[in-house]
């Protein structure tokens, strides 16, 4: 049975459990978990990650944990009971370890490891917390550790910063908002400012001296020297080193390591010096015979010095390697480290064994015990401390210090009666009173202890030897009384015995006979000459001897026999018991010498401070004695005096003797009576405050009154003790008078800053401190009430000088900060005066500093005694006098601009942020009765309004992010609750007071605005959370953006009919606020548009202000990253469920339907955008928000911002033609107007001319570079224009120039011909503008399929590709995934009369075949009926698909969608036509390329003229004889015979153009290919003969081919003239899979060995590329193969070159190569050819039947013939306009023939768009079976795929995929892409194909190209750009007529001129 659990409520668990039981609950190692009920060794309960989740573990996976439990029951809250540092911890590491992973995913190394460290130093310190074995010391000091840690982990991640105090997370509930601000300030602070360290340590520890011949023992003695004052600093450390150079005595850390101690920053500079001196143990000389001397002398070796600024740039020098050097001459060794370091390199030089110090260098810096802790390791192992010279720069009270520092200077002898000098040794001993000497206290430095005696070193042959040797000697006080140093001084013999021999000794003592102690100073002694063998250790018998030349004992004047030898010493004393000073003595002893106290006390000013606090006890014991026995004689002079000690202590020097003091006044002050004499001075001086001139000794006195109160309180203590409390009430009357002399002091008034106003001012800095001195003898109430009464005195503001009020406003300060206001009934009196003055200061806006600091205290005062009763009045008091001027403060501070200085800004923030958190505090005091008390104080609704306006704009002002730091996320969100807190109370006012005839625009307006930017704070998004700190933020406040939300629900509902005054302003911000993705704050929030959409319809009967408001906000607000896919449902279904009901429902539909659509492509353009690189998935969007913009919602300025983001897009992809179109968009919405427009986007401020041209320019720029010179010329002239009707002659030349620069490009640069692929995107996981719809992209240059189809992969990861052409069905639609579809198509150009003109060179013609495209189309091969395997051309029919874009290509995208497709499909026989025209066309071309020399070599034309001549040899022409010349066949068809006969002419046509083939080949052929033109010869009389032809005489005369004046029309640098017996042909371009990856070979039973033999003779002629293209085909028919090409024919044509960019230039600029071939296009390399035949056939939508024909016995009105078009074909509106566009050439004459009039029998389908795809575009992708992509090239026919793989006689196996019939010309030009200007008349686009306002045509008859209005040319007198147009056949079909009557011009989108953009 389960059982609720009573103690066992919380654990962690300690191994993973899976929940594979029933209702079992998965959990994880580390989880913790809340328990709930237990039941036999199961608990039931809940993970703390995830609450919702509840189920059953083994107790036994859990540990469990002390927990306390708050609302018991269904809600309880569990809060384990552990230290508060643990639980931070453990939420902490937790909240790390994801974050840390996350380190590891974005590769951020650096803080990965640090951070790991950082965690596990963490987990060590927890579990040393957790073990419990810690002193309270030494846990304080882990806490510190592990806080710092933490603090230093959440800056690093970007988490809060956590509020603490000592060491534990603060609660912001249970402490004050302004206490909660000085924690976060403090820490804010401490993170960002590092305070500097006033003391530092330098620790130094010796290596080794490394040198090469050693030999002896060293001393090496380290000490600071400051060069700038040349004296050492510090003591010294001392050691001793071993023969080898290493530290005799490694194991004692202590010593070879030290650390100097004590250095002040100003010290730390780098005048300051580490100096290393060496002394050697050893012989006299350093080269002496080992056993020349026994005895061993000290002796100079070596010096090294090093700069302290070397270590201020790191802490750390490890093994500095310091040079040693030697002076030249040992007089000098006592300043060589001056030398070195002054670089006197004439008096040292380096060691003669080149020595090298190594040592280790360390600087600390903080606080030496701090030290201590952090780097125990150091201290337990031992190390020396060295001090400073004397006391450090603060005195600490209980030091005790006795050091003697003497240092042996230096000495004169005599030479003794030797020749040379001596060698002098000086031997130092302290003998003490009994003539003993003192043992072991010599200190030669720290790290060598104490010694009882010291050697000098000994100087060779110097009798004037310096020495300079510093020794410390801590003789302790009662030693050093009577003591004497004697120095003795030996002759050191170099000889063999080396004998050390006395020869004199000085002395010294340490006190002197008057008592006092050794002066410092450098004293000079006298030698006193001995014997060598006399017996000094009698001192009595020396003692009486003079001891320095200055003084002589008494009157005995012995004869001095030493006069001239003299011996120098310094001595510096730094004691805390012995003194120096005569006078200090003579203070002391005042009893001794009564006559001499007067003088004592006046010389009391002179003595050194640190005497005095030496003796700090004594002197004041003195002075109260003194004062007792005599107050009225010496009562002001010890009233002065103790003034002066008192003062003394303010030093900072002194400050640590304050306690000692204070000590004094506590236990051992025993002056009961004093307190009369020291009221009695103390008002003495008040009085005579106003009336002294001088008042610098009354500041001294004022200043030391907090000293001088508490003598006067402890005296009288002492005296009521003592008597039992008598004179009470004369105390208190002496009292209160001296307190009235201070407030008549205090009121006096005076102007400027005068003597007394500073006098005040020291008055009032220092007056409370007295008040804890008062409450020792007096109430709390009477102390408030002389305080109260004293602050009140103060004169007002007006009349004082500034510094006083500063220090008034700081004795206000320190009086809430006081003992004495800490009490309630105290608080009560004085908390009145305290908020006058406060409210004195702000209202003049001065101090504000410290008003801030005193009303932060008075807050937090008023938070910790919140139970008491008398908090309630207290914020009563606050909030009448301060609550305003509070608000007007905040308000005045923030709007003031910023200070620049760092500091200063940092001032003003802190001010800012102190005001806010007391309003802050204040507020959330505030109890519902103090706010009706609040709102009942307006006496007037105006007062209210401006109070509520006021409040409002300061609640806006905490909201501002940069109100805080931004990881003061518990500031902020303490700062919400209270603000909303707020607002909920006075939105209640607003309701009552300013609605219906009250109602005030401007406060409703300014409290939405302020709901808004409250809702908008990022501080309260919790999706942003981690889950616990979400979770925590729900737990205290809950989702306070809802609450706010309902409110503004709630008010808005109130405003009724005045909801119209914020329509549509407030659209925006509510719009902002329902794309925070909160659930239930959305379905508050947008029921709101449906209420302003109902009254704006009853106002103006519509909504498009709310429409227009929304549209522009959405776009601006998406973009920022906000809104999703949930809300654009939930805004389309709350909205249109609202809006059922409503008489304007329709209206109501659409405009939500409108505004669905925009975020469907608003969200889909913020998905693109976050990619990194520019795709077409980008600018595809871009493009559709841009067409969304401009058709749909009409709006101009975010239609042009679109176009601009596009035209960026374009120019980083390099898409120069797409960003010209792009930019053609904003150019056409100009006009040549002298308006001015203002400044947008990057545009300066300028006339509309002068953007119109700038844009004219750049995009004239960008036409260049993308190759589109023909566009770019447009536009040259229409500025010339301008310039022209400006005369602004010189813009104009250069305009000329730059349109004859685009000409010379067009005919000398190279320019590749794009491909173009159909692309299908099916599914819905497609973004919106794509999805289901189909698309013809435009490929970059050399991009065949596969890699446009990897690209695209590429863009699309997700997508599948599909393996087939055919359209997807709706099970795809619909789809939860990804499809592409993608093939090849053919550009059919729009116009083909530039195509079809004779001499234009293919360099211009290029342009026109793949520029300016609307159609595309692809074929597909299919058998209708049964197959014929015998000849499978009876029923191969071919299906053509038209595509019909929705604009033309290129244009401002790479690729537009597919508006239409229209599916035709051709017979048998139509295909065969077509195939026969294709290749006699190429012929032709061919054969004109020949006689013009166009071609570098034959070799095409002989492919071509084998491959034709062999296939119809070989039966070729045969099968179609079979199939379409039967009986059988013209019986079944009867209508088919005008084609028939049609078929028949082509094969006549064709023979009598091989003949003129042959003829022309065999003038042209080399030798060597002489053998195959005979072979071919040969075989074309076979053929002719297979054709019943006999001779062609009459007709071989006038040339088959019929060419003006017996050859080709040609112009330099042109194509040949076409050949086409119709004047409107078309010439289809191949498709991929019509091109093989090598050419081919039919190996069909038409095929010869000659085709074989060309390929052996021409196979490695790169110029024979296209030539050979033949199609492989999958069929089994005998036509055809699809392996029968030599693999070393490779194409090379410029059509091919896109995709092989290392073809060699003789072919890349070659016209006469370049133009034989079709374009390759290799099959995908994806997808293999499908087995059943999957081809295209090229379908022309005018009938073979309507061509005019070419003939030489025609005139040329007879030529152009009447067209009878077909019930099925011409009668289409297509086929009409196909045709009247296509226009009829006038064509050389070709052989006699008779008209064709029939119509093809063409079956056409026009299929509209699938309506589920929203696009026509339906085509697979990933079969990528490539479909032809054909090109209409009139009277140019390349040799067709549809033909058999060798160039047979032009039939071909049909079961190729597709039929290209790329011309000769388009090869030729493939590489030189030139505009496509469609020829027309008129444009001829149907009325819904309005041209794009990017599109290239002319509207005018002079200039044939038509042209975009954009690009639009005037009627000008000027001759046409391009040659003329010949003259057109118009046909007499009267419904082309009347179709092309009907066209009319695309109507334009936008208005020409809406905008001053």
């Amino acid at each position: 049975m389960w059982i609720p659990t009573e103690h066992e409520k919380y654990g962690v668990v300690i191994a993973s459990f899976r929940g594979t039981v029933p209702h079992g609950l998965s959990l994880e190692i580390g989880d913790t978990v809340q328990i709930l009920e237990k039941c036999d060794g199961w608990y039931r309960g809940f993970a703390l990650k995830n609450p919702n989740i509840k189920g059953v573990f083994p107790s036994n996976y859990i540990h469990l944990k002390n927990a306390c439990v708050k609302n018991k029951g269904q809600f309880e809250m569990v809060i384990p009971t552990e230290d508060s540092v643990i639980t931070e911890m453990t939420s902490t590491l937790r909240d790390w370890g994801t974050m840390w992973k996350q380190l590891y995913v974005r590769n951020e190394g650096d803080l990965f490891h640090r951070l790991w460290h950082i965690m596990n130093e963490i987990l060590d310190l927890r579990r040393q917390v957790l073990v419990g074995h810690l002193t309270h010391d030494r846990m304080k000091d882990v806490k510190r550790h592990i806080t710092a840690r933490l603090d230093w982990g959440n800056e690093q991640l970007g988490l809060d910063l956590v509020p603490r105090k000592e060491y534990a997370m603060v609660d912001p509930d249970e402490i004050s908002i302004t206490e909660l601000y000085r924690l976060m300030e403090h820490r804010h602070r401490k993170k960002d400012t590092p305070v500097p360290a006033s003391s530092h340590h330098l620790f130094v520890q010796m290596k080794s001296l490394m040198c090469s011949n050693l030999g002896e023992e060293l001393e090496v003695i380290f000490s600071l020297f400051d060069s700038k004052e040349n004296r050492p600093i510090s003591e010294r450390f001392f050691l001793r080193l071993n023969r080898n150079g290493l530290p005799k005595c490694p194991e004692k850390p202590e010593r070879h390591c030290s650390l100097f101690v004590d250095l002040s920053s100003s010290e730390l500079r780098k005048d300051i010096y580490i100096t290393v001196h060496i002394i050697r143990i050893g012989r006299m000389g350093a080269g002496e015979k080992k056993n020349a001397c026994n005895v061993q002398y000290r002796r100079p070796f070596g010096c090294a010095v090093l700069s302290i600024a070397d270590l201020l740039a790191g802490d750390s020098k490890d093994d500095l390697i310091l040079k040693v050097y030697m002076c030249n001459t040992e007089s000098d060794w006592y300043q060589i480290h001056e030398n070195i370091i002054k670089k006197l390199n004439v008096r040292y030089n380096l060691t003669g064994s080149n020595a090298g110090l190594a040592v280790s260098l360390q600087l600390f810096h903080g606080d030496i015990e701090q030290i201590r802790r952090d780097y125990t390791s150091m201290f337990t192992q031992g190390v020396s401390i060295t001090r400073k010279l004397g006391f450090s720069n603060i005195i600490m009270p209980g030091e005790m210090r006795n050091d003697l520092y003497i240092t042996i200077e230096r000495g004169e002898f005599e030479k003794g009666g030797k020749s040379v000098a001596r060698n002098v040794e000086v031997m130092m001993h302290i003998v003490d009173s009994c003539g003993q000497i003192l043992k072991d206290f010599i200190s030669f430095g720290s790290g060598e202890p104490p010694a009882s005696k010291f050697h000098s070193f000994v100087l060779y042959h110097n009798n004037s030897p310096r020495w300079a040797e510093l020794l410390k000697l801590p003789i302790p006080v009662d030693k050093f009384r009577g003591a004497h140093i004697r120095f003795e001084f030996r002759h050191c013999s170099t000889k063999e015995k080396g004998e050390k021999k006395l020869f004199g000794f000085s002395f010294m003592p340490l006190i002197q006979e008057n008592g006092r102690t050794l002066p410092d100073g450098t004293h000079e002694l006298i030698v006193h000459k001995c014997e060598e063998n006399t017996n000094l250790q009698d001192s009595s018998r020396y003692l009486k001897l003079p001891f320095s030349k200055g003084i002589l004992l008494g009157n005995n004047h012995q004869a001095i026999k030493i006069t001239k030898e003299s011996f120098w010493i310094t001595s510096f004393l730094c004691s805390t018991k012995l003194t120096q000073n005569g006078d200090m003595l003579d203070l002391l002893k005042w009893r001794a010498h009564p006559d001499k106290i007067a003088g004592c006390l006046t010389k009391l000013k002179d003595i050194d401070g640190s005497e005095i606090v030496k003796f700090l006890q004594d002197t004041l014991d003195t002075l109260f004695g003194i004062l007792d026995e005599n107050s009225q004689k010496y009562g002001s002079k010890v009233f002065d005096s103790l003034v002066h000690i008192i003062n003394l202590l303010q030093d900072s020097k002194f400050h640590h003797f304050k306690p000692v003091m204070d000590t004094y006044i506590e236990s051992h002050f025993a002056g009961a009576l004093a307190y009369r004499d020291l009221i009695k001075v103390l008002k003495w001086h008040v009085d005579r405050v106003t009336d002294m001139e001088i008042q610098e000794h009354i500041h001294e006195v004022l200043k030391a009154q907090e000293y001088i109160f508490k003598y006067i309180v402890q005296s009288r203590r002492l005296f009521s003790l003592a008597t039992g409390g008598q004179n009470e009430e004369e105390f208190r009357c002496c009292i209160q008078e001296l307190l009235m002399s201070i407030r008549f002091f205090l009121s006096q008034e005076s102007k400027g800053a005068s003597a007394l106003t500073q006098s005040q001012a020291v008055f009032l800095y220092s007056f409370p401190a007295v008040y804890s001195e008062l409450l020792k003898l007096f109430d709390v109430r009477e102390v408030a009430n002389l305080v109260h009464d004293t602050l009140g005195s103060l004169p007002t503001i007006m009349h004082v000088d500034e510094s006083l009020q500063a220090v008034k406003l700081q004795c206000i300060g320190k009086t809430v900060e006081s003992q004495l206001y800490t009490h309630p009934d105290s608080r009560y009196i004085l908390l009145p005066v305290v908020l006058h003055h406060l409210h004195m200061h702000l209202q003049e806006q001065k101090d504000l500093t410290m008003c801030a600091r005193i009303l932060s205290n008075i807050f937090c005062f008023i938070k910790k005694n919140s139970s008491e009763k008398t908090v309630l009045e207290e914020i009563d008091v606050i909030v009448n006098s301060l609550l305003d001027i509070l608000l007007r403060t905040i308000l005045e501070i923030t709007s003031r601009p910023q200070p620049s200085g760092s500091a200063m800004r940092l001032q003003f923030q802190d001010v800012t942020g102190e005001f806010v958190s007391c309003l802050l505090s204040l507020l959330r005091q505030m109890t519902d009765r103090h706010y009706q008390q609040l709102l009942d104080r307006f006496s007037t609704k105006d007062d209210l309004r401006d109070f509520l306006l006021q409040i409002f704009t300061v609640f806006r002002i905490l909201i501002r992010p940069e109100m805080f730091p931004k990881d003061w996320t518990v500031m902020r969100l303490v700062a919400n609750n209270v603000i909303i807190t707020t607002v909920l109370y006075l939105s209640d006012a607003l309701r009552k007071n300013f609605l219906n005839e009250n109602f005030d625009y401007k406060i409703w307006d300014s409290y939405f605005y302020l709901a808004v930017i409250f809702i908008n704070q990022l501080c309260l998004q919790l999706e942003m959370f981690t889950p616990s700190k979400k979770k925590k933020v729900l737990e205290k406040y809950g989702d306070m953006r809802v609450t706010m939300g309902c409110e503004i629900f709630s008010m808005w509902q109130n405003l009724g009919e005045h909801k119209l005054h914020f329509i549509p302003a407030l659209i925006g911000p509510f719009l902002e606020v329902t794309l925070i993705p909160q659930p239930d704050l959305r379905n508050v929030m947008i029921p709101i548009f449906h209420d302003m959409m109902d009254w704006e319809q009853r106002r103006s009967g519509n909504f498009k202000q709310v429409e227009a408001k929304l549209i522009d906000k959405l776009d601006s607000l998406m973009s920022e990253g906000k809104g999703d896919e949930t809300y654009r449902e939930l805004f389309n279904s709350i909205l249109l469920k609202k809006i059922e009901r409503e008489t304007w429902r329709e209206s109501g539909v659409s405009l939500i339907a409108t505004v669905t659509r925009l975020m469907e492509r608003l969200l889909d353009y913020r998905d693109c955008m976050k990619m990194g690189e520019v795709d077409g998935k980008k600018i595809g969007c871009t493009v559709s928000l841009l067409n969304f913009y401009k058709t749909e919602l009409n709006k101009e300025e975010m239609y042009i911002r679109y176009i601009h983001k596009l035209y960026d897009l374009h120019l980083k992809a390099q898409n120069f033609t797409e960003a010209g179109y792009t930019l053609l968009l904003y150019d056409e919405l100009l006009e040549w107007s002298d308006r001015p427009l203002r400044e947008f986007l990057n545009y300066p401020m300028q006339t509309e001319w002068q953007r119109k041209e700038y844009l004219h320019l750049t995009i004239i720029q960008n036409f260049d570079r993308g190759k589109c010179w023909e566009n770019g010329i447009i536009l040259c002239r229409k500025i010339a224009e301008q310039y022209e009707s400006y005369y602004d002659y010189r813009n104009l030349s250069k305009m000329r120039m730059m349109e004859a620069s685009l000409y010379d490009k067009i005919m000398d640069q190279q320019r590749l011909e794009p491909e173009f692929f159909r692309v299908g995107f099916y599914g819905k996981k497609f973004p919106f503008f794509l999805r289901n719809k189909e698309f013809v992209c435009r490929g970059h240059d050399y991009e065949r399929l596969e890699a446009f189809q990897q690209r695209m992969l590429n863009e699309f990861p997700h997508a599948i590709a599909m393996q087939h052409a055919n359209q997807p069905d709706e099970t795809i639609f619909q789809a939860e995934a990804q499809y592409l579809q993608i093939y090849a198509v053919t550009p059919i150009p729009e116009s083909q009369e530039v195509l079809q003109r004779e001499g234009i060179p293919d360099n211009i013609k290029s342009f026109y075949k793949v520029n300016h495209i609307w159609r595309f189309r692809y074929d597909r091969p299919f058998h209708k009926g049964t197959k014929d395997k015998e000849n499978e051309f009876k029923s191969l029919w071919v299906e053509r698909t038209t595509l019909i874009l929705v604009q033309s290509l290129p244009g401002i995208s790479r690729w537009f969608e597919v508006e239409k497709r229209e599916i035709v499909e051709m017979s048998p026989l139509e295909n065969a036509i077509e195939v026969l025209e294709n290749k006699n066309q190429q012929l032709r071309t061919l054969i004109s390329q020949c006689q013009t020399r166009q071609m570098q070599n034959i070799n095409p034309l002989t492919m071509c003229l084998n491959g034709v001549i062999d296939a119809a040899v070989n039966g070729g022409v045969a099968r179609y004889q079979e199939a379409f010349f039967v009986k059988e066949y013209i019986l079944n068809h009867p209508e088919d015979g005008e084609k028939i006969t049609r078929l028949r002419e082509l094969m006549l046509e064709q023979a009598q153009i091989l003949e003129f083939g042959l003829a022309v080949h065999e003038k042209f052929v080399p030798q060597d290919m002489r053998p195959l033109h005979k072979k071919l010869v040969d075989q074309f009389f076979v053929m002719k003969s297979s054709l019943g032809i006999q001779e062609f005489s009459a007709c071989v005369q006038a040339s088959p081919v019929h060419f003006p004046n017996g050859s080709p029309r040609v112009c330099r640098n042109s194509a040949p003239a076409s050949v086409s017996p119709d004047g409107a042909r078309v010439i289809p371009r191949r498709s991929p899979l019509s091109y093989p990856a090598v050419n081919r070979y039919s190996s069909s039973s038409l095929s010869s060995q000659a085709s074989a033999e060309v390929s052996n003779i021409t196979g490695q002629s790169e110029s024979s590329d296209e030539v050979f293209n033949m199609q492989p085909s999958p069929s089994t028919s005998s036509l055809s193969s699809t392996h029968s090409a030599s693999p070393n024919v490779t194409s090379s044509a410029p059509s091919s070159a896109r995709a092989s960019p290392l073809l060699s230039d003789k072919h890349k600029h070659s016209r006469e190569n370049s133009c034989l071939s079709p374009r390759e296009r290799p099959c995908s390399a994806i997808y293999p050819i499908p087995a059943e035949p999957s081809q295209r056939m090229l379908f022309n939508h005018i009938g073979d039947g309507a061509l005019p024909r070419s003939d030489p016995n025609l005139s040329g009105p007879e030529k152009a013939v009447n067209t009878t078009p077909s019930s099925w074909s011409l009668d289409s509106g297509k086929e009409a306009r196909n045709m009247s566009e296509s226009g009829k050439l006038m064509s050389p004459p070709v052989p006699p023939r008779p008209t064709q009039t029939a119509s093809p029998a063409r079956h056409v389908a026009s299929v509209s768009p699938s309506p589920a795809g929203r696009s026509p575009m339906k085509g697979s992708m990933q079969s990528f079976t490539p479909s032809p992509v054909e090109c209409h090239s009139s009277g140019l026919i390349s040799n067709s795929p549809v033909l058999s793989g060798s160039y047979s006689s032009g039939i071909s196996s049909l079961s190729r995929c597709s039929t290209s019939e790329t011309s000769g010309f388009e090869s030729q030009g493939s590489e030189q892409t030139i505009p496509n200007y469609s020829v027309s008349e008129e444009p001829m686009r149907k009325e819904s194909k309005t041209p794009p306002p990017y599109s290239v045509y002319e509207r005018t008859l002079r200039r044939p190209v038509p042209l975009p209005h954009s690009l639009s040319i005037p009627v000008t007198a000027d001759p046409p750009a391009l040659p003329p147009k010949p003259l057109l056949a118009r046909p007499n079909n009267q419904e082309t007529s009347s179709r092309r009557t009907e066209q009319v011009p695309r109507p334009r989108p936008l208005p020409r001129k809406v905008s001053q953009l």
